[in-house]
């Protein structure tokens, strides 16, 4: 330091260092006296007139005064020399003319002001300049933000709105960058590095932190009385939105940006200019960090919430629209936001009946204003009295970004499966109504007629979205009732889906997340679903699949040349995809089952869905409807539209299927239209079972089998359910068993992983249904089944603590040993026998009528496990004696008929521990029943099996004595006369046998 500096830092006390203290320095207050208003006068009339353009002159003019400002700020000992060599220097640039005007004005907050005038101005000259006041700029305004002095209401807003209008500057740059691009014009590549180079910068520099902080500041001063700083909260808020509109633009620059299904399209056609991911990783990485950011500042600080509650009730308009961009995506981002935002706790456990929604939260205000909108402006007539009357320039924007904020909180909450839509619309029944009817007005705007308006599908998926949460959590509700009667009528939906963009040459996205489209079409789907059978006549008629068919194709415009290329016509996002699949599910039962799944075209369609390409990048998709719960979505209602034929058929009365000892994958009979069509229209189960040779012959032909199966690698374990309760049922014929097969179905790694890991019970129960199914359907199956190392998780699941576990792994092991020994050894190894015998007894009486089933198999083929087996003669004999129901006497009786085929080893246990005499008390009691001709109860009764072991043990000498010598010997003889051709002829074997 210099000697006069070092004289001066000791003449002046450090109080008076201080950025107030020189503000009141006399020099400053009696030059400011002279010319501040005269000058401040003439630059204001000079930028507002449009003649100060960008140049050399006017960068260093920033510059000096940025570096002054600077000085100023830090106002510490240790640069106040620096300030006085800078006071020099600026005089000397601006030769005195305007040095009393920048030392007077720059230390005030008009000076501030003008300086931001300059920034917008000078943001279409040097780029290289305009890179260094944004490197200036923030680090005043660091400054300022984390100044030890309290910072006045004026001077933070009008330094936050100089980063505000830089941003601001730099968006509109990179997407005017863009749109040259798009239309052919060469744009510089040095300009747009530049561009990047400040966002990079501002991430460094943690520039988002320092606007979090001035909305720290303003919600404090709020809560504390003071609306001064509430300007600076707005455009803390603009400057936030316009940081992350730059890097959004730049991130996806110079790539087609689509939806998944449309991505997944471009890639079958081998368009090498769609990427996977459609973004640049590192600057979504910066991206999603900085909505990050703001999302958890939202949620850990009142004063922030407090902040941006009041830009919403009080801010501008364009600090509207930066509010409600904010908004959506910390929504996007964040379940706790939605929470919050709808005034729910964040951290307790939340219920259905949750007071949530009223006055006091942002999700009311939203809902006021939409009131508010549509009432004032949107609802009038001609265009020029609502411009004079309302004072807002962009209306329909409003409209629009508020009806995606409540479509994105309602499928946040659909998919966190937590609370009801009365967290949105309240538990008032009026305001329910009030809210739903702003939304279905909206969706029925007379300018629908021609294009499709943004604005009015953005109600359309917000009324949408919010039916669908309903529904998810209450099957009924006033809620539904409500919304049903504000949905547009089918034919009203169809044209609409009919209809093009406003804007030919765009997109059909409403955002980066939302469809055009997918309003629509959730609207449809309510319909549908809760329309009944008169609603899905109607859509058939309308030939509603079919057009959402050609949606999935993106072939709505089967003569534009655009069609099936790189333009997407469509507007369908994930969630908009599934709700069109659930949409076609539901038309099923009307009798369009034939053009839907039996025609190829259209399976290969739907199976593409769920192809490993589109699963890919719907996994990486960072919207609503990606991840692995968008995935859980989409496979499980491709699953219920592809199953739809088996259900029917299962589902009929007298089906072969519905005799089988297992009815696999269950889990998509339960409320499915198709087990109703399979109960109620005879009709249409024989048609469709006459038509099962063809469409598994479809199935084959796509690939249908290894596409659900390649696809669960991509589904979260915890949701394996229904897909594998469709591979059940595809299990259950023999083409498509053998095909699963062939893809892996039975891979001994997957199977470890299956049943060790987390799957969900009624997986692992289908997966057991599989096993016992192939092994019932051939013994060609048993090597797959051997291979695939199951034996020592069915001895586990012998002593599974559900009874369901327990039933099916008999069930399973049951059939493997139905056509062969092949299994015995391993049986033997793996210490089966012994559990099996313990299920005899267990508690579940499915378990004890399966284990009957797997001991009698396991004897039936040789005699190589009767020692093992000699145990569960006590446990079979009690069960015939015990109230069982009757096919657990019959497999008790069968399973002791094969304990004899093979050797007498056992007969004499067979003997003492009472067997035979139980199978001879059911033939005494069931005998008066089989001579009887009036009556049709030997259907179901044991006595035939009882008897064909009764004969099978008098093929040895020690059963023959017992038998002639037991007093229900003559019950025997009667059965001779029994109308029942079978049991007479069993009778009279026993006889013929006895007497030898």
């Amino acid at each position: 330091m210099s000697c006069t500096a070092t004289l001066f830092t000791k003449q002046v006390p450090q109080n008076r260092l201080t950025w107030p203290a020189l503000l009141e320095h006399p020099f400053v207050k009696e030059t400011s006296n002279e010319v501040k208003v005269s000058s401040f006068k003439i630059l204001t009339n000079i930028i507002a007139a449009g003649v100060l353009h960008p140049s050399a002159a006017s960068d260093t003019t920033i510059c000096a005064i940025l570096d002054f400002v600077s000085v100023i700020v830090r106002s510490k000992i240790s640069d106040v020399h620096g300030f006085m060599v800078k006071l020099a220097l600026l005089r000397a640039i601006t030769r005195d003319i305007a040095f009393p005007f920048i030392v007077t004005s720059f230390l005030s907050p008009q000076g501030l002001s003008i300086l931001k005038k300059l920034l917008d101005n000078s943001g279409s000259g040097n780029r290289n300049s305009y890179a260094e006041h944004w490197t200036a700029v923030t680090h005043l305004y660091s400054q300022i933000i984390r100044s030890d002095d309290s910072v006045p209401g004026r001077v933070l807003y009008e330094s936050t709105a100089c980063i505000a209008v830089m941003l601001s500057r730099i968006a509109f740059l990179l997407k005017t960058s863009i749109s040259a691009e798009s239309t052919e014009m060469i744009c510089p590549q040095p300009f747009d590095e530049t561009l990047r180079r400040i966002l990079v910068n501002a991430r460094q520099t943690g520039v988002i932190n320092l606007l979090v902080e001035c909305l720290l500041v303003s919600g404090s001063s709020l809560m504390s009385g003071s609306s001064d700083t509430l300007p600076a909260a707005c455009e803390a808020c603009k400057a936030m939105w316009y940081m992350i509109d730059a890097l959004e633009v730049l991130s996806i620059k110079g790539h087609p940006y689509f939806f998944p299904l449309k991505s997944s399209q471009c890639h079958l056609l081998r368009r090498p200019d769609v990427k996977e991911s459609n973004q640049d990783s590192l600057l979504e990485t910066d991206l999603t960090d900085m909505i990050n950011v703001v999302a958890k500042s939202f949620l850990d600080s009142k004063a922030v919430q407090i902040a941006v509650y009041y830009c919403f009730r009080n801010g501008l308009e364009s600090a509207l629209h930066a509010v409600l961009q904010l908004m959506l995506r910390i929504c996007l981002s964040s379940v706790p936001v939605c929470s919050l935002v709808c005034g729910l706790p964040t951290s307790a456990v939340v219920t259905i009946d949750t007071e949530c929604g009223g006055d006091g939260t942002i999700i009311s205000c939203l809902f006021s204003m939409l009131s508010s909108l549509n009432a004032s402006y949107l609802n009038k007539e001609g265009g020029d009295s609502r411009n004079q009357k309302s004072k807002l320039s962009k209306p329909h924007a409003l409209v629009f970004n508020s009806c995606l904020i409540l479509a994105t909180i309602a499928c946040q909450f659909k998919l966190d499966c937590k609370v009801s839509a009365s967290c949105i619309l309240t538990s008032s029944s009026k305001k329910q109504h009030d809210r739903l009817s702003v939304l279905g007005h909206l969706c029925s705007a007379d300018k629908m007629t021609s294009s499709f308006q943004p604005h009015c599908a953005a109600a359309m998926l917000a009324l949408s979205s919010l039916v669908s949460l309903e529904c998810a959590m209450s099957a009924n509700s006033a809620i539904t009732e409500t919304a049903l009667a504000l949905v547009p009528p089918t034919t009203t939906l169809r044209a609409y889906l009919k209809l093009q963009s406003s804007d030919e040459n765009a997109n059909v996205m409403l955002s980066k997340w939302h469809g055009l489209r997918d309003g629509c079409v959730g609207l449809l789907e309510t319909r549908l679903k809760w329309g009944g059978p008169l609603g899905i006549e109607q859509a058939c008629s309308s030939s509603i699949p079919q057009l959402l068919l050609c949606l999935l194709a993106d072939d709505l415009q089967r003569d534009s040349p655009e069609a099936g290329g790189i333009k997407d016509r469509v507007g369908l996002s994930p969630i908009g995809v599934v709700w069109a699949v659930s949409s076609i599910c539901h038309c099923l039962s009307g009798g369009i089952y034939r053009d839907v799944l039996f025609r190829k075209e259209h399976v290969k369609l739907i199976a593409d869905l769920v192809s490993e390409l589109h699963l890919k990048m719907l996994k990486s998709w960072s919207g609503l409807g990606g991840g692995s719960k968008g995935i859980r979505d989409l496979v499980d209602a491709v699953v219920d539209l592809l199953a739809f034929p088996f259900v029917v058929v299962q589902s009929a009365p007298g089906c072969p299927s519905m005799s089988a000892s297992i009815n696999s994958g269950h889990l998509l009979n339960i409320g499915s239209p198709g087990a109703r069509i399979g109960i109620e229209s005879k009709d249409v189960a024989r048609a469709i079972e006459a038509n099962m040779p063809h469409y598994l012959q479809i199935l084959l032909e796509v690939g249908l089998p290894g596409c659900v199966l390649r696809c669960l690698k991509y589904v979260d374990p915890r949701d394996l359910a229904r897909p594998m309760a469709f591979i059940a049922k595809m299990a259950g014929y023999r083409p498509l068993a053998v095909q699963l097969l062939k893809e892996g179905l039975l891979d001994p790694q997957s199977v470890r992983k299956f049943f060790g890991g987390s799957s969900p019970k009624e997986a692992v129960i289908d997966l057991l249904m599989i096993v016992s199914d192939l092994a019932r359907m051939s013994k060609d199956f048993y090597e797959a089944i051997d291979k695939a190392c199951l034996l020592e998780f069915l001895r586990d699941f012998l002593s599974h603590e559900e009874a369901d576990m327990r039933a099916k792994a008999c069930s399973a092991i049951g059939n493997m040993c139905r056509y062969s020994s092949y299994f015995y050894t391993s049986l033997a190894k793996y210490k089966i026998v012994s559990l099996l015998i313990d299920r005899c007894a267990d508690p579940d009486k499915r378990t004890r009528k399966f284990a009957c089933f797997a001991i009698g198999n396991a004897a039936y083929h040789s005699d190589i496990l009767y020692e093992e087996l000699r145990r569960s003669i006590p446990h079979l004999t009690r069960l015939l004696l015990a109230a069982e129901e009757e096919k657990t006497k019959s497999n008790a009786a069968g399973a002791l008929s094969n304990l004899v085929r093979n050797s007498d080893a056992l007969c004499e246990d067979i003997i003492s521990q009472g067997a035979m005499q139980a199978l001879l008390k059911l033939v005494e009691e069931y005998s008066s029943n089989a001579v009887s001709p009036t009556r049709d109860v030997m259907k179901e009764s044991p006595l035939r099996i009882v008897l064909f072991a009764l004969r099978k043990m008098c093929d040895h000498s020690p059963c023959r004595h017992y038998l002639r010598s037991s007093e229900f010997f003559p019950a025997i003889a009667r059965l001779k006369r029994s109308p029942d051709s079978t049991i007479a002829t069993y009778a009279s074997g026993i006889i013929g046998k006895a007497a030898q």
